[in-house]
Protein backbone atom coordinates (compact mmCIF):
# COMPACT_ATOMS: atom_id res chain seq x y z
CA UNK A 1 0.00 0.00 0.00
CA UNK A 2 1.48 3.51 -0.81
CA UNK A 3 1.09 5.57 1.88
CA UNK A 4 0.21 8.91 0.62
CA UNK A 5 -0.96 9.71 -3.26
CA UNK A 6 -0.72 13.58 -3.98
CA UNK A 7 -3.17 14.55 -6.80
CA UNK A 8 -1.09 17.46 -8.85
CA UNK A 9 2.46 18.09 -9.26
CA UNK A 10 2.09 21.74 -8.83
CA UNK A 11 4.03 23.90 -6.77
CA UNK A 12 2.35 23.10 -3.78
CA UNK A 13 1.79 19.44 -4.66
CA UNK A 14 5.53 19.56 -5.45
CA UNK A 15 6.31 20.97 -2.13
CA UNK A 16 4.26 18.48 -0.36
CA UNK A 17 5.69 15.83 -2.03
CA UNK A 18 9.60 17.01 -0.59
CA UNK A 19 8.09 17.74 2.93
CA UNK A 20 7.10 13.95 3.19
CA UNK A 21 10.10 12.81 1.68
CA UNK A 22 12.26 14.58 4.38
CA UNK A 23 10.32 13.21 7.38
CA UNK A 24 11.03 9.79 5.38
CA UNK A 25 7.31 9.27 3.91
CA UNK A 26 7.88 8.25 0.11
CA UNK A 27 4.35 9.70 -1.65
CA UNK A 28 3.23 9.04 -5.36
CA UNK A 29 2.74 12.10 -7.41
CA UNK A 30 -0.27 11.47 -9.72
CA UNK A 31 -0.14 14.45 -12.54
CA UNK A 32 -2.75 14.60 -14.86
CA UNK A 33 -0.53 16.38 -17.69
CA UNK A 34 1.63 14.70 -19.51
CA UNK A 35 4.38 17.10 -19.05
CA UNK A 36 4.71 20.58 -17.63
CA UNK A 37 2.61 22.62 -19.36
CA UNK A 38 4.81 25.78 -19.71
CA UNK A 39 1.85 27.69 -19.39
CA UNK A 40 2.67 31.41 -17.54
CA UNK A 41 1.18 31.50 -14.76
CA UNK A 42 2.46 33.27 -11.40
CA UNK A 43 5.99 35.49 -12.17
CA UNK A 44 7.35 35.48 -8.41
CA UNK A 45 7.05 34.83 -4.78
CA UNK A 46 6.59 37.43 -2.24
CA UNK A 47 5.92 37.43 1.39
CA UNK A 48 7.57 35.02 4.45
CA UNK A 49 7.44 32.11 1.72
CA UNK A 50 10.96 33.48 0.52
CA UNK A 51 12.57 32.90 4.17
CA UNK A 52 11.11 29.72 3.78
CA UNK A 53 12.37 28.53 1.06
CA UNK A 54 15.75 29.73 2.34
CA UNK A 55 14.73 27.67 5.12
CA UNK A 56 14.88 24.50 2.85
CA UNK A 57 17.66 25.62 0.50
CA UNK A 58 15.68 26.17 -1.91
CA UNK A 59 16.42 29.86 -2.43
CA UNK A 60 20.20 29.66 -3.46
CA UNK A 61 18.64 27.23 -6.35
CA UNK A 62 16.38 29.73 -7.63
CA UNK A 63 18.03 32.71 -7.02
CA UNK A 64 21.50 32.07 -7.56
CA UNK A 65 22.50 33.74 -4.59
CA UNK A 66 24.43 32.43 -1.79
CA UNK A 67 23.71 35.37 0.20
CA UNK A 68 20.05 35.22 2.37
CA UNK A 69 17.23 36.86 1.40
CA UNK A 70 16.72 40.43 1.68
CA UNK A 71 13.79 42.45 2.60
CA UNK A 72 11.95 44.65 -0.34
CA UNK A 73 12.07 47.92 -0.08
CA UNK A 74 8.55 48.71 -1.42
CA UNK A 75 5.89 46.89 -2.59
CA UNK A 76 1.89 48.01 -3.55
CA UNK A 77 -1.08 47.15 -1.68
CA UNK A 78 -4.38 48.05 -3.65
CA UNK A 79 -2.94 50.01 -6.27
CA UNK A 80 -0.69 52.06 -3.25
CA UNK A 81 2.83 52.04 -3.21
CA UNK A 82 4.12 51.02 0.19
CA UNK A 83 7.35 52.25 1.66
CA UNK A 84 8.99 49.75 3.22
CA UNK A 85 11.97 51.47 3.96
CA UNK A 86 10.11 53.32 7.22
CA UNK A 87 9.84 50.01 9.00
CA UNK A 88 12.40 49.07 11.38
CA UNK A 89 11.41 45.19 10.68
CA UNK A 90 10.45 44.53 7.23
CA UNK A 91 8.82 41.26 7.14
CA UNK A 92 8.15 41.38 3.30
CA UNK A 93 10.18 39.56 0.78
CA UNK A 94 10.39 38.74 -2.81
CA UNK A 95 11.90 35.80 -5.34
CA UNK A 96 11.22 37.08 -8.70
CA UNK A 97 11.21 33.32 -10.50
CA UNK A 98 8.67 32.08 -13.06
CA UNK A 99 6.43 29.34 -12.19
CA UNK A 100 7.55 27.22 -14.52
CA UNK A 101 10.97 27.52 -12.68
CA UNK A 102 9.92 27.46 -9.32
CA UNK A 103 7.96 23.89 -10.54
CA UNK A 104 11.09 22.32 -12.21
CA UNK A 105 13.48 22.93 -8.93
CA UNK A 106 10.48 21.93 -6.96
CA UNK A 107 10.37 18.74 -9.35
CA UNK A 108 13.95 17.98 -9.08
CA UNK A 109 14.47 18.18 -5.57
CA UNK A 110 11.54 15.75 -5.39
CA UNK A 111 13.18 13.25 -7.45
CA UNK A 112 16.30 13.63 -5.51
CA UNK A 113 14.23 12.57 -2.38
CA UNK A 114 13.14 9.55 -3.87
CA UNK A 115 9.26 10.70 -4.72
CA UNK A 116 7.98 9.02 -7.47
CA UNK A 117 6.28 11.44 -9.85
CA UNK A 118 3.83 9.96 -12.64
CA UNK A 119 2.63 12.17 -15.36
CA UNK A 120 -0.13 11.12 -17.59
CA UNK A 121 -2.16 10.13 -14.85
CA UNK A 122 -5.56 11.46 -14.30
CA UNK A 123 -7.86 10.41 -11.19
CA UNK A 124 -11.80 9.53 -12.45
CA UNK A 125 -12.85 8.44 -9.03
CA UNK A 126 -12.15 7.27 -5.61
CA UNK A 127 -13.47 4.90 -2.53
CA UNK A 128 -12.78 5.47 1.19
CA UNK A 129 -12.19 2.53 3.71
CA UNK A 130 -11.66 3.01 7.84
CA UNK A 131 -8.05 2.40 6.45
CA UNK A 132 -7.02 3.24 3.22
CA UNK A 133 -8.20 5.23 0.19
CA UNK A 134 -8.80 3.73 -3.24
CA UNK A 135 -7.85 6.15 -6.01
CA UNK A 136 -9.32 5.38 -10.12
CA UNK A 137 -7.35 6.74 -12.64
CA UNK A 138 -8.87 7.22 -16.19
CA UNK A 139 -6.59 4.08 -17.70
CA UNK A 140 -8.40 1.58 -15.26
CA UNK A 141 -5.63 1.69 -12.96
CA UNK A 142 -6.58 1.32 -9.11
CA UNK A 143 -4.11 2.32 -6.40
CA UNK A 144 -4.42 2.29 -2.87
CA UNK A 145 -2.83 4.69 -0.36
CA UNK A 146 -3.44 5.38 3.22
CA UNK A 147 -3.78 8.82 2.71
CA UNK A 148 -5.22 11.20 -0.48
CA UNK A 149 -4.13 14.96 -1.23
CA UNK A 150 -5.79 16.82 -3.80
CA UNK A 151 -3.28 19.85 -4.71
CA UNK A 152 -4.80 19.60 -8.15
CA UNK A 153 -6.18 23.22 -8.02
CA UNK A 154 -9.61 25.31 -7.56
CA UNK A 155 -11.75 22.87 -9.97
CA UNK A 156 -9.96 20.22 -7.83
CA UNK A 157 -11.12 16.64 -8.80
CA UNK A 158 -10.32 15.14 -5.42
CA UNK A 159 -12.61 17.99 -3.59
CA UNK A 160 -15.64 16.94 -5.33
CA UNK A 161 -14.83 13.24 -5.33
CA UNK A 162 -14.45 13.33 -1.60
CA UNK A 163 -17.97 15.46 -1.79
CA UNK A 164 -16.42 18.72 0.04
CA UNK A 165 -18.67 21.91 -0.30
CA UNK A 166 -16.56 25.13 -1.96
CA UNK A 167 -18.60 27.95 -0.92
CA UNK A 168 -18.10 31.40 -1.64
CA UNK A 169 -18.55 34.13 -4.29
CA UNK A 170 -18.28 34.33 -7.99
CA UNK A 171 -18.40 38.01 -9.45
CA UNK A 172 -18.56 38.81 -13.30
CA UNK A 173 -17.66 42.48 -13.08
CA UNK A 174 -14.18 42.78 -13.89
CA UNK A 175 -12.41 41.70 -16.69
CA UNK A 176 -8.81 41.52 -16.82
CA UNK A 177 -6.59 41.15 -19.67
CA UNK A 178 -2.86 39.77 -20.09
CA UNK A 179 0.20 39.73 -22.73
CA UNK A 180 3.56 39.51 -23.11
CA UNK A 181 4.67 42.30 -25.29
CA UNK A 182 7.25 44.94 -26.33
CA UNK A 183 7.20 48.57 -26.74
CA UNK A 184 9.69 51.27 -28.30
CA UNK A 185 12.25 52.40 -26.46
CA UNK A 186 10.61 56.20 -26.08
CA UNK A 187 8.13 54.65 -24.05
CA UNK A 188 10.70 53.56 -21.43
CA UNK A 189 11.72 55.84 -18.34
CA UNK A 190 15.64 55.52 -18.21
CA UNK A 191 15.50 56.08 -14.94
CA UNK A 192 12.97 53.83 -13.22
CA UNK A 193 12.31 51.52 -16.52
CA UNK A 194 8.58 52.64 -16.03
CA UNK A 195 6.00 52.61 -18.66
CA UNK A 196 6.09 56.09 -20.66
CA UNK A 197 2.47 57.27 -21.65
CA UNK A 198 2.46 60.71 -23.56
CA UNK A 199 -0.39 62.61 -22.17
CA UNK A 200 -0.62 60.68 -19.27
CA UNK A 201 2.59 60.50 -17.69
CA UNK A 202 5.17 57.23 -16.26
CA UNK A 203 3.72 53.86 -15.23
CA UNK A 204 5.78 52.69 -12.27
CA UNK A 205 6.72 49.07 -13.18
CA UNK A 206 5.96 46.45 -10.79
CA UNK A 207 3.01 48.46 -9.32
CA UNK A 208 -0.84 48.30 -9.77
CA UNK A 209 -1.33 51.90 -10.97
CA UNK A 210 -4.88 53.34 -10.94
CA UNK A 211 -6.91 55.58 -13.08
CA UNK A 212 -10.99 56.65 -12.47
CA UNK A 213 -11.50 54.07 -15.69
CA UNK A 214 -9.81 51.10 -14.43
CA UNK A 215 -6.21 49.60 -13.37
CA UNK A 216 -2.94 48.58 -15.42
CA UNK A 217 0.18 46.88 -13.98
CA UNK A 218 3.61 47.19 -15.73
CA UNK A 219 6.04 44.53 -14.98
CA UNK A 220 9.44 45.04 -17.13
CA UNK A 221 11.24 41.39 -15.78
CA UNK A 222 15.21 41.47 -16.23
CA UNK A 223 16.10 38.99 -18.89
CA UNK A 224 12.53 37.76 -19.80
CA UNK A 225 9.41 38.99 -21.89
CA UNK A 226 7.96 42.19 -20.24
CA UNK A 227 4.04 41.77 -19.04
CA UNK A 228 1.61 44.69 -19.40
CA UNK A 229 -2.00 43.99 -17.87
CA UNK A 230 -5.56 45.85 -17.43
CA UNK A 231 -8.31 45.24 -15.86
CA UNK A 232 -11.69 47.45 -16.25
CA UNK A 233 -15.66 47.17 -14.84
CA UNK A 234 -17.45 47.12 -18.15
CA UNK A 235 -21.05 47.82 -17.86
CA UNK A 236 -21.54 45.47 -20.22
CA UNK A 237 -19.64 42.18 -21.51
CA UNK A 238 -17.04 42.60 -24.02
CA UNK A 239 -16.13 39.65 -25.20
CA UNK A 240 -18.25 37.40 -27.80
CA UNK A 241 -16.05 33.97 -26.88
CA UNK A 242 -12.76 34.79 -29.37
CA UNK A 243 -9.44 34.62 -27.99
CA UNK A 244 -7.85 37.85 -26.87
CA UNK A 245 -5.51 39.87 -29.08
CA UNK A 246 -2.56 42.60 -28.77
CA UNK A 247 -5.02 44.79 -30.86
CA UNK A 248 -7.59 44.18 -27.39
CA UNK A 249 -5.16 44.92 -25.04
CA UNK A 250 -3.70 48.13 -26.24
CA UNK A 251 -7.38 49.39 -26.53
CA UNK A 252 -7.70 48.35 -23.18
CA UNK A 253 -4.74 50.02 -22.36
CA UNK A 254 -5.95 53.13 -24.31
CA UNK A 255 -9.46 53.14 -22.67
CA UNK A 256 -7.53 53.05 -18.88
CA UNK A 257 -5.13 55.82 -19.55
CA UNK A 258 -6.99 57.38 -21.49
CA UNK A 259 -4.12 57.72 -24.30
CA UNK A 260 -2.81 55.05 -26.48
CA UNK A 261 0.42 53.31 -26.10
CA UNK A 262 1.92 50.94 -29.02
CA UNK A 263 2.40 47.32 -28.65
CA UNK A 264 4.10 44.40 -30.33
CA UNK A 265 4.24 40.65 -29.25
CA UNK A 266 7.12 39.18 -27.16
CA UNK A 267 9.28 36.96 -29.19
CA UNK A 268 8.67 33.20 -28.72
CA UNK A 269 5.92 31.48 -26.98
CA UNK A 270 4.01 34.35 -25.71
CA UNK A 271 1.03 34.88 -23.31
CA UNK A 272 -2.39 36.50 -23.77
CA UNK A 273 -5.37 35.95 -21.30
CA UNK A 274 -8.37 37.60 -20.63
CA UNK A 275 -9.87 36.76 -17.53
CA UNK A 276 -13.50 37.49 -16.74
CA UNK A 277 -14.87 37.69 -13.38
CA UNK A 278 -13.54 36.02 -10.54
CA UNK A 279 -13.91 33.23 -7.54
CA UNK A 280 -13.38 33.57 -3.79
CA UNK A 281 -13.99 30.38 -1.94
CA UNK A 282 -13.07 28.48 0.84
CA UNK A 283 -13.67 24.87 1.11
CA UNK A 284 -15.97 23.92 4.01
CA UNK A 285 -13.21 21.46 5.12
CA UNK A 286 -9.56 20.93 4.66
CA UNK A 287 -10.26 17.11 5.67
CA UNK A 288 -12.76 14.55 4.97
CA UNK A 289 -11.48 11.25 6.54
CA UNK A 290 -8.31 9.98 4.77
CA UNK A 291 -9.18 12.76 1.80
CA UNK A 292 -6.88 16.19 3.01
CA UNK A 293 -7.27 19.54 0.72
CA UNK A 294 -3.95 21.84 -0.41
CA UNK A 295 -3.71 25.07 -1.98
CA UNK A 296 -6.02 26.18 -4.21
CA UNK A 297 -7.58 22.95 -3.70
CA UNK A 298 -8.96 24.89 -0.26
CA UNK A 299 -9.09 28.37 -1.03
CA UNK A 300 -9.30 30.38 -4.11
CA UNK A 301 -8.99 34.37 -3.87
CA UNK A 302 -8.08 37.67 -6.17
CA UNK A 303 -4.44 37.13 -7.04
CA UNK A 304 -4.00 40.72 -6.07
CA UNK A 305 -0.93 41.22 -4.42
CA UNK A 306 0.42 37.94 -5.34
CA UNK A 307 -0.40 36.08 -2.04
CA UNK A 308 -1.49 32.65 -3.82
CA UNK A 309 1.88 30.68 -3.42
CA UNK A 310 3.00 32.65 -0.43
CA UNK A 311 -0.24 30.64 1.02
CA UNK A 312 -0.52 27.26 -0.90
CA UNK A 313 3.47 26.62 -0.32
CA UNK A 314 3.22 27.59 3.42
CA UNK A 315 -0.19 24.90 3.54
CA UNK A 316 2.27 22.37 2.55
CA UNK A 317 4.88 22.61 4.48
CA UNK A 318 2.70 22.71 7.48
CA UNK A 319 0.91 19.39 6.37
CA UNK A 320 4.28 17.78 5.18
CA UNK A 321 5.14 16.90 8.75
CA UNK A 322 1.76 16.03 10.52
CA UNK A 323 0.76 13.92 7.86
CA UNK A 324 4.16 12.36 8.29
CA UNK A 325 4.12 11.81 11.88
CA UNK A 326 0.90 10.53 11.21
CA UNK A 327 1.80 7.90 8.96
CA UNK A 328 4.92 7.21 10.96
CA UNK A 329 2.86 6.24 14.02
CA UNK A 330 4.08 9.21 16.25
CA UNK A 331 1.77 12.09 15.93
CA UNK A 332 -0.37 12.81 19.02
CA UNK A 333 -3.95 12.58 18.91
CA UNK A 334 -5.50 15.33 17.24
CA UNK A 335 -2.03 16.68 15.23
CA UNK A 336 -3.38 16.10 11.98
CA UNK A 337 -6.59 17.93 12.35
CA UNK A 338 -4.42 20.76 13.40
CA UNK A 339 -3.87 21.65 9.87
CA UNK A 340 -7.26 22.96 9.25
CA UNK A 341 -7.33 25.16 12.41
CA UNK A 342 -4.28 26.60 12.15
CA UNK A 343 -4.37 27.41 8.29
CA UNK A 344 -7.64 27.88 7.82
CA UNK A 345 -8.00 31.33 9.77
CA UNK A 346 -4.82 32.40 7.47
CA UNK A 347 -6.72 31.53 3.95
CA UNK A 348 -9.47 33.96 5.94
CA UNK A 349 -6.86 36.60 5.67
CA UNK A 350 -5.69 36.31 2.74
CA UNK A 351 -9.39 36.63 1.32
CA UNK A 352 -9.83 39.70 3.25
CA UNK A 353 -6.49 41.34 2.32
CA UNK A 354 -7.76 40.45 -1.51
CA UNK A 355 -11.08 41.88 -1.13
CA UNK A 356 -10.21 44.94 0.51
CA UNK A 357 -7.79 45.47 -2.35
CA UNK A 358 -10.31 44.33 -4.57
CA UNK A 359 -12.76 47.03 -3.15
CA UNK A 360 -9.83 49.87 -3.44
CA UNK A 361 -8.99 49.33 -6.95
CA UNK A 362 -12.79 49.67 -8.00
CA UNK A 363 -13.89 52.62 -10.19
CA UNK A 364 -15.93 55.56 -9.24
CA UNK A 365 -15.41 59.19 -7.44
CA UNK A 366 -16.52 57.10 -3.59
CA UNK A 367 -13.66 54.57 -4.49
CA UNK A 368 -11.66 57.92 -5.52
CA UNK A 369 -12.19 59.28 -1.80
CA UNK A 370 -11.61 56.23 0.30
CA UNK A 371 -8.42 56.01 -1.61
CA UNK A 372 -7.25 59.31 -0.90
CA UNK A 373 -8.18 58.79 2.95
CA UNK A 374 -5.87 55.31 2.71
CA UNK A 375 -3.07 57.78 1.16
CA UNK A 376 -3.02 59.45 4.51
CA UNK A 377 -3.05 56.55 6.91
CA UNK A 378 -0.33 54.89 4.61
CA UNK A 379 1.82 57.67 5.49
CA UNK A 380 1.94 56.10 9.00
CA UNK A 381 4.47 53.60 9.63
CA UNK A 382 2.43 51.59 12.38
CA UNK A 383 -0.06 51.34 9.19
CA UNK A 384 2.47 50.39 6.49
CA UNK A 385 4.18 47.99 9.49
CA UNK A 386 0.54 46.31 9.85
CA UNK A 387 -0.16 46.11 5.81
CA UNK A 388 3.28 44.49 5.39
CA UNK A 389 2.48 42.31 7.78
CA UNK A 390 -0.94 41.08 6.51
CA UNK A 391 0.67 40.57 3.18
CA UNK A 392 3.49 38.78 3.76
CA UNK A 393 2.08 36.30 6.36
CA UNK A 394 4.27 37.54 9.44
CA UNK A 395 1.64 38.47 11.12
CA UNK A 396 0.71 34.55 11.52
CA UNK A 397 0.18 33.42 15.51
CA UNK A 398 -0.59 29.94 15.97
CA UNK A 399 -3.08 29.03 18.69
CA UNK A 400 -0.50 28.43 21.37
CA UNK A 401 0.16 28.82 25.30
CA UNK A 402 -0.83 32.47 25.51
CA UNK A 403 2.16 32.50 28.23
CA UNK A 404 4.30 31.97 26.10
CA UNK A 405 5.51 34.98 23.73
CA UNK A 406 6.88 33.13 20.91
CA UNK A 407 5.22 30.09 20.89
CA UNK A 408 2.51 29.79 17.41
CA UNK A 409 4.40 32.38 16.19
CA UNK A 410 7.53 32.26 13.16
CA UNK A 411 11.08 31.80 14.52
CA UNK A 412 13.19 34.45 14.23
CA UNK A 413 16.48 33.90 11.69
CA UNK A 414 18.81 32.88 14.94
CA UNK A 415 22.24 32.36 14.29
CA UNK A 416 23.79 30.07 16.58
CA UNK A 417 27.41 30.43 17.58
CA UNK A 418 28.79 27.03 19.00
CA UNK A 419 32.68 25.73 18.55
CA UNK A 420 32.80 25.48 15.20
CA UNK A 421 31.54 28.94 14.32
CA UNK A 422 28.62 30.66 13.37
CA UNK A 423 25.30 29.13 11.34
CA UNK A 424 22.22 30.15 10.56
CA UNK A 425 19.11 28.61 11.43
CA UNK A 426 18.00 28.25 8.07
CA UNK A 427 21.00 26.33 7.79
CA UNK A 428 19.50 24.04 10.68
CA UNK A 429 16.39 23.39 9.25
CA UNK A 430 17.28 21.97 5.51
CA UNK A 431 16.19 18.51 6.84
CA UNK A 432 12.88 19.60 7.94
CA UNK A 433 13.45 17.64 11.53
CA UNK A 434 11.97 19.30 14.88
CA UNK A 435 15.09 21.69 16.71
CA UNK A 436 15.50 22.21 19.78
CA UNK A 437 17.88 25.45 20.44
CA UNK A 438 19.66 25.82 23.81
CA UNK A 439 22.19 28.58 24.89
CA UNK A 440 21.76 26.99 28.30
CA UNK A 441 22.54 23.39 27.67
CA UNK A 442 20.22 22.47 30.59
CA UNK A 443 17.35 21.43 28.31
CA UNK A 444 19.47 18.73 26.28
CA UNK A 445 18.39 16.17 28.80
CA UNK A 446 14.66 16.91 28.86
CA UNK A 447 14.58 16.57 25.24
CA UNK A 448 16.88 12.93 25.22
CA UNK A 449 14.00 10.31 25.04
CA UNK A 450 12.74 12.21 21.20
CA UNK A 451 15.80 11.88 20.07
CA UNK A 452 14.68 10.07 17.34
CA UNK A 453 12.37 13.18 15.95
CA UNK A 454 14.10 16.06 17.77
CA UNK A 455 17.80 17.18 17.37
CA UNK A 456 18.81 19.61 19.71
CA UNK A 457 21.72 21.66 18.94
CA UNK A 458 23.47 23.58 21.60
CA UNK A 459 25.52 27.23 21.55
CA UNK A 460 24.74 31.24 21.80
CA UNK A 461 22.10 31.94 20.05
CA UNK A 462 22.06 35.44 18.34
CA UNK A 463 18.61 37.26 16.86
CA UNK A 464 16.19 36.33 19.83
CA UNK A 465 16.03 37.15 23.63
CA UNK A 466 14.51 33.72 24.45
CA UNK A 467 17.39 31.65 26.13
CA UNK A 468 16.48 28.17 24.38
CA UNK A 469 13.48 27.63 21.51
CA UNK A 470 11.68 24.64 19.85
CA UNK A 471 10.85 25.11 16.34
CA UNK A 472 8.76 22.87 14.58
CA UNK A 473 9.42 21.57 11.38
CA UNK A 474 7.03 24.51 9.60
CA UNK A 475 9.87 26.67 11.82
CA UNK A 476 6.68 28.21 13.40
CA UNK A 477 8.50 28.26 17.62
CA UNK A 478 6.60 25.49 19.57
CA UNK A 479 8.13 26.24 22.69
CA UNK A 480 10.37 28.90 24.12
CA UNK A 481 12.82 29.03 27.38
CA UNK A 482 10.37 28.26 30.36
CA UNK A 483 11.25 25.30 32.72
CA UNK A 484 11.56 21.57 32.23
CA UNK A 485 8.21 21.04 32.29
CA UNK A 486 6.27 23.26 29.99
CA UNK A 487 9.29 21.94 27.47
CA UNK A 488 8.42 18.07 28.04
CA UNK A 489 4.50 19.16 27.66
CA UNK A 490 5.20 20.96 24.31
CA UNK A 491 7.36 17.79 23.21
CA UNK A 492 4.44 15.96 23.80
CA UNK A 493 1.68 18.18 22.36
CA UNK A 494 3.71 18.62 19.43
CA UNK A 495 5.67 15.56 18.69
CA UNK A 496 3.74 12.85 20.72
CA UNK A 497 5.10 10.06 23.62
CA UNK A 498 8.63 9.97 23.71
CA UNK A 499 10.10 6.51 23.07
Amino acid sequence: MIDVVIVGAGPNGLMLACELALAGVHPVVLERHAAPTGEPRANGLVGQVVRLLDRRGLYARLSGENAPPSPLPAFTFGAFPLDLTMLAENPHYALGVPQAQLEATLAARATELGVHLRRGHEVVDLRQRSDAVEVQLADGTRLTCRFLVGADGGRSAVRRLAGIDFPGVTNDRSVSRTATVTVPASCLDPGTGGLVALGYGVVPPFQHTRTARGLIAWAPFPGRPAILSTTEWPDTPTSDGTPMSLAELRASVARVLGVDIPLGAADGPGLLRRLAGGNTRIAARYRAGRVLLLGDAAHVHSAIGGPGLNLGLQDAVNLGWKLAATVRGWAPSGLLDTYETERRPVAERVVMSSQAQSALIGPGDEITGLRELFAELLRKPEVTGHIAALMSGADIHYPADPADPLAGRCAPDVVVHDAHGPIRLAELTRTARPLLLDATGAYAEVAAPWRDRVDVVTGTLQGTAATALLVRPDCFVAWSAGDAGTLRAALTRHFGLPL
